[in-house]
């Protein structure tokens, strides 16, 4: 199989969105070759669009990669389906992925929403590159991370950078425990009733509008 599926827009990797498509020429200004673009990608969508468990809720626009950069904030998968769309706009075949990660420096506000350090259905993004797919994390941007003593995920295009194994004073921080492997386009319909039966108090308080801040909460 080729990787035609990998370079078409999607509905939610909608990499043939206006928007998508002037995001990514900007960030990759002066890059020359593919790991260069990608690397350019990465930051732009880590540093720029902030991390933000409760923008989120029911809507397919939560999980679009273009209302995720018009927002300037989204979760884990639209940042994901974000860098996979922008990626896909500069020729580079790109793909999300899935897996149930343990966190153990979340906040307590979210963990009692939650009722569960294991969150399910964590993105992050593979791209082609070099004649591999190299795993990529957008989450967490730089600033969030200062502010809860976690390093930074970095992307040089040619390792995978995929957790956060410890903070900065050593402490564990992400575990994989469940991998749901990878997708053409985000698998919404199985996310949202997966995230419906596990998580009903957060689904209950996204869509009564009750979005907190979660960076001050760290």
């Amino acid at each position: 199989m080729g990787l035609e599926q990998y370079t078409a827009a999607g509905e939610f990797i909608d990499s043939g969105d206006p928007g998508v498509q002037a995001f990514a020429n900007s960030a990759i200004a002066g890059a020359g070759d593919a790991v260069s673009r990608a690397t350019k990608l990465y930051y732009a969508v880590r540093d720029e669009i902030r991390y933000d468990p409760y923008y989120a809720g029911e809507a397919r626009s939560y999980f679009r990669a273009s209302d995720c950069l018009r927002a300037k904030r989204g979760f884990c998968i639209p940042k994901a389906a974000l860098l996979a769309a922008a990626a896909r706009s500069v020729d580079i075949p790109a793909r999300v992925a899935f897996a149930d990660v343990r966190n153990h420096l979340s906040t307590k506000k979210l963990l009692e929403l939650i009722g569960s350090d294991v969150f399910i259905w964590h993105s992050f993004t593979e791209l082609h590159l070099d004649g591999r797919w190299a795993k990529a994390t957008p989450a967490f941007n730089l600033s969030l991370c200062q502010r809860f003593g976690v390093r930074p995920l970095e992307f040089d295009g040619h390792h995978d950078s995929l957790f956060h194994e410890f903070d900065q004073s050593g402490r564990r921080h992400m575990e994989y425990v469940r991998d749901r492997g990878h997708y053409d386009d985000v698998p919404y319909e199985a996310i949202l009733a997966d995230f419906k039966k596990t998580y009903p108090h957060w689904m209950k308080l996204l869509s009564a509008g009750g979005h907190g801040n979660f960076a001050t909460e760290s």
